[in-house]
């Protein structure tokens, strides 16, 4: 038997005792209602598909997945109930009169397979249908017998893609719609214009495309991704924006555009620079940016050109229209923008800002459509009939409810800004600089307790984003929302009691992960141990890496180098027993059959003697602090910086240092206060390449043990941060937080200020 056939048998059978263990048989998204009950369908070649209409969309894909999956050509006849036929599938609409909006009822039994559903509710419940069949090529399947009633969580479930910072082709946009699809996903906002470029088609305006759709810098802060020199160019015709909205609504998505304002506005002013505002000669210090629309009538006119060309491409209820970071500078320097201000009774462009958005709403209104604004648009007024996209936190999410508007609940603090990175570890793919783990994702909660009941409502829905800043190809953006986007689609659909992080990493992702190799997607795969890198203390260990994706094996090394396919395979438990004062490391990769491979981990086993403390009596509060100047990528390019000034901090907090010195790294030095002998556990938490150094020793940034004795010890931190990249969706680096874990506690407690002295 050729090894491949026998691997996908073991699959079959891993898969079969996984659905007998899982209370949701692998499902994504969990179901609201599962019932297990007794007995096997067997769906073959000869089993006969009934359906109220045999040519309706989720028909299709039923028999485009049994003909792609299983080379089954299934007879679909039309439905008729009173036939008396009673086997076979049916897939109906007949009784799903009492179901929820999107819901639908599946029952198997040993004679027949019965979906009941309306337009999306009838699609889910193929999707559904569909995940219960194994990753094989077996012509014959035995489906468990069972009864799922389900229903969605919340109406809006949203994916966002960027595409004006790097153009994805209609092709690779479907691609990203058919995985929405089959997560029950329904909303697709598509970023169609920001800064670096302009990527739809307007016929009243056609330099957009011809001079916005050119994507002029080469640089994105500190990445390079694109060859010096070559023109970025791309955008969709009317006709291509037509065919992905049709293709869409076949797979039940409703597409929201983005059209950006008043800022974010940079690719549309350099093909049309009139739209600026003129800025008064007399300012000695002239804006950075002139990234804003002026709001002029001829600016007015523009964009509702603009949108009612949008609009007649896009059928959905909703339009985005950004209106977030602008950096107003532009109107505090522009004559006519002080002198609307006065005439219209304004106090400051807050209020500015918040009239361009409300006319532009109005124009909206008056075209049967509703606007969507991130939360930046509480500012000076939130519009009458806004919906708010709150993306800074959940603050602005929270205001909006309070005041009675709908909410989608996306915050970049949450794990569901999917252009961040995954891990510490420092061979992640060059991504944005924070960092959210997969399980901080899933366990997100998008309605915040704070809200009373009545307020609890207005939050609609959830959506993850994916910026492509940092996304230059198809496998990376892949890589960046898989297998993100499962835990998306069960935030947004399940009820948080069917939720469970346990199950659902350890035995429902396992099928999906084989779903996506055999579709031929890109993904993330997870690694042997949660924690990437760590430092344990002691003389006896027992290392016991595991892996959750079907048939995937675990290399691993101890001399130190990242293991590759040639290295030792990992079966059973290892013992490790460490000499005093010595050191052994041990790393893993995973490697899936298809040869994708996970990050590496590294565990460091330390049998460390107790570290003495040091002859510290003077008790300053704080840490000295050492400014060095320049731009950094790695702490480690610290150490060779011209210094600049130095003095005393109270805390990590770098915002004060941030203010004066854009970018700039910084030396922390001093001692912290241990209250008992034993070993302490320290992490981090800050955003950028870190170092922590406790007793001249440098432990690793996720999780590293070390062995101290009651008093006082020498720390040591290096940091360095960066300016938010003009126009840029983002917040500045958020201040280091460093974590300790007493002996005995499996509490992480925040190193504080009180613990801290020079």
């Amino acid at each position: 038997m050729k090894p491949l056939a026998l691997a996908l048998i073991l699959l079959a059978i891993v898969f079969t005792c996984q659905a007998q263990d899982d209370p949701n048989m692998g499902i994504i998204p969990a179901p609201a209602s599962l019932i297990k009950t007794k007995g096997w369908f067997t769906f073959s070649k000869k089993t006969i598909i009934k359906a109220d209409r045999p040519n309706d969309n989720a028909v299709l894909l039923f028999k485009e997945f049994l003909s792609n999956n299983r080379g089954l050509n299934n007879r679909i006849i039309k439905y008729k109930p009173k036939s008396g036929s009673s086997s076979g599938v049916i897939l109906t609409s007949r009784g799903a009169e009492g179901l929820p909006a999107e819901g639908y009822k599946l029952t198997i039994t040993p004679r027949k397979i019965t979906v009941i559903g309306k337009g999306p509710g009838l699609f889910y419940g193929i999707q559904t249908l569909m995940q219960l069949f194994a990753v094989d090529h077996a012509i014959a399947e035995n489906l468990p017998c069972l009864v799922i009633n389900d229903a969605p969580r919340f109406g809006y479930r949203g994916m966002m893609l960027d595409v004006s910072r790097h153009f994805f082709t209609v092709e690779q946009v479907k691609r990203v719609i058919d995985l929405m699809a089959a997560y029950k996903l329904n909303n697709f906002h598509w970023h169609l214009v920001d800064g670096q470029g302009w990527r739809i088609e307007i016929k009243k305006y056609p330099k957009l495309t011809q001079v916005g759709g050119t994507r002029q810098q080469t640089m994105f802060g500190t990445n390079r991704d694109w060859p010096e020199g070559l023109d970025y160019t791309g955008f969709y015709t009317q006709d291509q924006i037509r065919d992905v909205v049709k293709y869409a609504a076949r797979n039940y998505i409703n597409i929201v555009p983005e059209i950006e304002m008043p800022a974010h506005s940079d690719a549309a002013l350099r093909a049309y620079p009139e739209l600026m505002c003129t800025p008064d000669t007399s300012v000695k210090n002239p804006a950075r940016t002139t990234g804003i629309y002026c709001p002029t009538e001829e600016t007015f006119t523009f964009l509702q050109n603009v949108l009612t060309e949008v609009m007649d491409l896009f059928p959905g209820k909703y339009i985005h229209i950004g209106g977030d970071e602008a950096n107003k500078q532009p109107w505090k320097e522009s004559a006519f923008c002080q002198a609307l201000m006065k005439q219209l009774n304004l106090k400051d462009e807050k209020e500015l800002q918040s009239y361009f958005i409300q006319r532009m709403e109005k124009f909206i209104n008056s075209k049967g459509r509703s606007i969507i604004g991130w939360d930046e648009i509480l500012e000076g007024g939130l519009a009458p009939n806004a919906t708010v996209m709150s993306w800074t936190g959940e603050q602005g999410g929270i205001a909006a409810a309070q005041q009675k508007h709908n909410v989608i609940m996306t915050p970049q603090t949450t794990g569901l800004y999917f252009d961040h990175y995954q891990s510490r570890s420092p061979l992640e793919p060059v991504s944005f600089g924070r960092y959210a783990e997969f399980s901080e994702t899933y366990n997100y909660e998008p309605v915040p307790k704070v809200l009373t009941e009545d307020e609890r409502k207005y939050i609609i829905g959830v959506q993850g984003n994916l910026w492509t800043e940092y996304v230059p190809t198809v496998a990376k953006l892949q890589y960046q929302i898989l297998p993100r986007l499962f835990a998306l689609s069960e935030i947004a659909w399940s009820k948080p009691e069917k939720k469970d992080y346990k199950t659902f990493f350890e035995q429902r992702l396992a099928k999906h992960f084989a779903r996506l190799d055999a579709m031929h997607y890109n993904y993330r795969v997870p690694t042997a141990f949660a924690t990437i890198d760590t430092m344990l203390v002691g003389a006896r260990f027992t290392m016991e890496p595991k892996t959750f994706v079907p048939g995937a094996r675990i290399v691993y090394t101890l001399n130190g180098r990242d293991p590759l396919d040639t290295d030792l395979e990992y079966n059973l438990p290892i013992d490790f027993n460490i000499p005093p004062g010595e050191k052994r490391i041990f790393k893993t990769v995973v490697i899936t059959p298809s040869g994708r491979r996970s990050l590496p981990t590294s565990t460091v086993m330390y049998n460390q003697a107790p570290v003495a403390a040091v002859n510290y009596n003077d008790n300053n509060p704080g840490l000295k602090f050492t400014l060095v100047k320049g731009t950094f990528t790695s702490a480690d390019q610290l150490d060779y910086a011209q210094k600049d000034t130095s003095g005393i901090a109270k805390s990590f907090e770098t915002k004060e240092f941030r203010r004066t010195r854009p970018n700039s790294g910084v030396f922390y030095e001093g001692y912290i206060s241990i209250p008992a002998d034993g070993v302490y556990n320290f992490s981090l938490g800050s955003y950028n390449d870190t170092q922590l150094f406790v007793d001249n020793e440098i432990l690793p940034e996720n999780e590293g043990a070390i062995s101290l004795l009651k008093g006082y010890h020498k720390i040591k931190v290096k940091n360095f941060y960066t300016a938010p990249v003009p126009g840029v969706r983002r917040r500045g680096n958020p201040p280091i937080r460093i974590f300790m874990t007493a002996p005995g506690s499996s509490d992480k407690k925040l190193v504080t200020a009180d613990m801290l002295f020079n």
